[in-house]
């Protein structure tokens, strides 16, 4: 399927709600449905792995299961499920959007994050940038989404997760570039000044970009990188940058829900799939780093570009503390983008 019929036509939803017997185990007669609400760019990596769920659900229960998908903003996903999307699994583009659902309404218990390995981040990735073929504004590191006359696309950190990790990751380069979170702070707004359009979530932005023709740069995921690349080549270059962050994407089961409608079992099911090697084999398939799997990540290595990580923990102190400093009303951003 072709990404440009993909980006504008893919179904923000693939399938809904679950049904169990009364005994709470699933009843063989009744088709399950469930609902993963994502972030913007995981659309391709869910349509596969989902395919590949059903059939294994299928041959372990003899039922089968049905699997819907909405995409958004990270920020913006979880929002809706406060305000009652129904999902039964949160997939969403960063933890502290998990923790959004901890904290405002209970749609998560609290040790979320200690249920499944690896922090429960079955994979990761990190933020690259995306310059049009020939990289005609030299550009070669952060430093240059700053010069005067450089459009550059991110989407919103308001709504999207993606955008928040391309900010972080802007600030922590800039802060140990020039010296501190002053410096850092001057840098980030000369960034957002060059931008023209904030997107709420990172698809938008691929969009705004690969199919709009604006900007000269596109902060992006990784895995929507290699996606531009697979499907326009000939347009566009990929550069990795000095340093950039590790991006860690949480998975965690909306308990509220999943009580209520008796999907647990399916649910949980679901998110421990990812962790499985026809799982991983997905992800790395689809371009995100397979956080577990050996096998998965030595068949996938050379794919990845060996880049200079650091993670929020080392350099914020965590989602909350990087969430209250940049992302809170009155905070960085806010602060940045009042002066446009």
């Amino acid at each position: 399927m072709s990404l440009r019929r993909d980006f504008i036509k893919i179904p923000l939803a693939i399938a809904a709600a679950g049904v169990l017997g009364l005994t709470g185990l699933p009843s063989i007669a009744q088709p399950l449905q469930l609902l993963n609400v994502s972030y913007d760019p995981t659309r391709e990596l869910y349509v596969d792995f989902n395919a590949a769920f059903e059939k294994y659900w299928k041959a372990k229960t003899g039922q089968d299961v049905s699997i819907k998908q909405s995409h958004g903003g990270s920020g913006k996903q979880a929002r809706s499920i406060i305000d009652g999307l129904d999902a039964d699994v949160a997939t969403l583009g960063l933890g502290g959007d998990t923790d959004s659902l901890v904290k405002h309404g209970g749609w998560v218990a609290p040790d979320w994050q200690k249920r499944l390995p690896n922090n429960s981040s079955p994979y990761t990735s990190t933020i690259v940038l995306v310059v049009r073929k020939g990289n005609p504004k030299g550009i070669k590191d952060w430093d240059d989404l700053a010069r005067p006359g450089v459009s550059v696309i991110t989407p919103n950190p308001k709504t999207s997760g993606g955008a928040r990790w391309n900010y972080l990751a802007a600030w922590e380069f800039a802060k140990r570039k020039y010296g501190g979170d002053a410096k850092a702070k001057e840098f980030v707004a000369k960034v957002y000044g060059n931008v023209p359009v904030l997107d709420t979530g990172a698809r938008g932005s691929t969009i705004t970009f690969a199919q709009r023709g604006q900007g000269d740069v596109l902060i992006a995921w990784e895995n929507e990188a290699f996606l531009l690349e697979k499907e326009f080549g000939a347009k566009f270059d990929v550069i990795a940058p000095s340093l950039s962050i590790l991006a860690e994407p949480a998975v965690a089961v909306v308990d509220k829900n999943v009580d209520r409608k008796h999907t647990r079992a399916v649910a949980e099911e679901y998110l421990k799939y990812l962790y499985s090697e026809e799982g991983q084999d997905i992800i790395g398939r689809n371009f995100y780093r397979p956080a577990v799997s050996q096998k998965a990540q030595a068949k996938y290595a050379k794919q990845f570009a060996k880049l200079n990580l650091f993670t929020i923990d080392q350099a914020f102190g965590g989602w909350a503390k990087a969430d209250q400093q940049h992302f809170a009303d009155g905070g960085s951003f806010d602060q940045i983008f009042a002066r446009k």
